[in-house]
């Protein structure tokens, strides 16, 4: 038999948009590519969405186009299930019936990983065939990979970072041109980095869903998305941008896991890191990873965590190593999620410790920095440093302090209480600090 037709791998793409057409392009654009790097023939037979009419920057051909999913999935000439539809349902329904059907899948679905992961990679094991997801974690930047295979004998102690693309490009562009948020926002959505309704990225729940992947893979440890807490990043002004910049910090959108013996803590929110840290250079719409285990040390991986073609990019690295599998007779599944039963529980974000940045606007008046100093006090929170900054509007004062080590539960008892002065005029911020 022809070696190139004996190693040829159907694909059926299921959801052409933004990422699927990406997709599609570089299947076939770069065909002949993957043929000569890989010795595989991948060959995309049937696409399919919902909606065909509107123009997509790619030419597949009428005959491969259909809007009947179960004429891909049900294809038993097709090999590898592409699932780019987004949302829980019907992509759940989709890659189980895909499963069923004896067909790989690639996915690059957070939201989908993040809530039924657990039980479609069951499905995929107990039916020997491969769930990659690449993509659905910080876009072309390989942390899946490395994580699973580069690093599988290490036990890690904490992974975090920068998921979220817009917030970070937010963010920078405050940092950068003194911008309000609803300046970089707007800016934001102008060249395409944030969507017309931008809830998810801003209020912190793409970069949990991811985060909760990376629990799984990490720690095996499934977290509800519902348990991690989040906080959004449409609270920050411009000031407290500049005011940490005084204090030697950024402010950054960070997804962050750690281990505490028997314990984990997931959060996702705002937060001040030193200016020397190597997140805090991270601007724009990147990514950037910090991974911390027992064998390789602090690693860092960094890249376009979003966009059509570093998403397709990390579709196009699962579907080959998948045709890999295939082509060399290793049909079976070959990822397991392996429970680590040392982690007895998710640390309530009550009990979190940490350092904090405080910024209120209060009176100027004698005595509110005492009062203030004073909750503080009594709530076991000690200053480490404050600035008392000048007037930005009649009679109301910024004060701005670093806090050193405290409980959360007691910094949000206290700022309860803060915020009843009569003297404090606007909402207090506080923004947590990591090392």
């Amino acid at each position: 038999m022809n070696k190139k037709l004996q190693n040829k791998i159907n694909i059926g793409l299921i959801g052409f948009g933004t990422i699927g057409s990406g997709v599609a392009k570089l299947l076939m654009e770069r065909r002949d590519l993957l043929l000569k790097r890989t010795g595989i023939n991948f060959n995309l037979s049937l696409v399919c969405d919902k909606d065909l009419s509107f123009k997509r920057d790619v030419n597949v051909p009428k005959g491969m186009l259909t809007e009947d999913v179960n004429k891909v999935i049900n294809d038993p000439d097709i090999h590898i299930i592409i699932e780019l539809v987004g949302g829980i349902h019907p992509a759940k329904e989709i890659v189980m019936k895909a499963l069923s059907k004896g067909k790989h899948v690639v996915t690059a679905n957070k939201l989908l990983l993040a809530s039924e992961g657990e039980e479609i990679f069951q499905k995929a094991k107990d039916s020997n065939r491969e769930i990659y997801f690449e993509a659905s974690v910080a876009g072309g930047v390989p942390i899946i990979k490395a994580i699973r295979e580069g690093m599988v004998g290490n036990r890690f102690s904490s992974v975090f970072g920068i998921l979220n693309g817009t917030s970070n490009y937010i963010l920078s562009s405050m940092s950068s041109q003194g911008s309000s948020f609803k300046a970089a926002l707007k800016e934001a959505q102008s060249k395409g980095y944030a969507e017309k309704d931008p809830s998810l990225d801003i209020k912190g729940l793409d970069s949990s869903h991811k985060l909760a992947i990376l629990l799984l893979l990490a720690f095996g440890k499934k977290v509800d998305i519902s348990d991690i807490y989040v906080e959004g990043i449409d609270d920050i002004s411009n000031f407290d941008i500049q005011y940490a910049k005084e204090f030697g910090y950024a402010i950054k959108p960070l997804a962050i896991a750690k281990r505490y013996g028997n314990e984990l803590e997931a959060r996702v929110h705002p937060t001040l890191l030193p200016l020397e840290h190597l997140l805090s250079s991270v601007s724009g719409v990147y990514n950037a990873i910090f991974v911390e285990a027992d064998l390789v040390g602090k690693q860092l991986f960094y890249g376009q965590g979003a966009g059509k073609l570093p998403t397709a990019s990390a579709v196009l690295s699962d579907i080959v190593d998948i045709g890999y599998k295939i082509t060399c007779g290793k049909n079976s599944a070959k990822f397991v999620i392996s429970k680590d039963i040392e982690i007895k529980n998710l640390k309530k974000m009550d009990n979190v410790v940490t350092r904090y940045y405080a910024h209120f606007s209060a009176i100027d008046k004698p005595g509110v920095l005492a009062n203030i100093a004073n909750l503080l006090g009594r709530h076991n929170i000690s200053i480490a440093s404050v600035v008392q900054k000048e007037r930005r509007e009649a009679h109301i004062v910024p004060i701005v302090m670093l806090t050193h080590e405290a409980k959360e539960r007691d910094m949000q008892a206290a700022l309860s209480k803060i915020n009843k002065l009569p003297a404090i005029k606007k909402k207090s911020v506080v923004i947590r600090l990591e090392k």
